[in-house]
């Protein structure tokens, strides 16, 4: 059973793996930093007030901090 969910709405702690993305427009650079479909990820911190959104990028062995905005343009499948 797949659980399709956007990357802002995962809770931390929260792994997935990124399945797509909800618009092509999405910038280069988050294909720099691995968001790429097949990696997984797991959410670190949630900043308060839709601050920003900590990821660890798992399979790069990165943390990156992405706005709630750009988070939700991301498509996961829940772990």
């Amino acid at each position: 059973m797949q659980n399709k969910i956007s990357l802002d709405k995962l809770k931390k702690g929260e792994k997935a793996t990124i399945v797509s993305f909800h618009n092509d427009e999405l910038p280069a650079k988050f294909y720099e930093l691995g968001f790429m479909p097949g990696t997984t990820v797991q959410i670190k911190h949630k900043a308060p007030l839709n601050g920003p959104i900590c990821v660890n990028v798992i399979d790069y062995q990165t943390l990156i901090a992405i706005r709630k905005t750009e988070a939700a343009l991301i498509l996961t499948d829940r772990l």
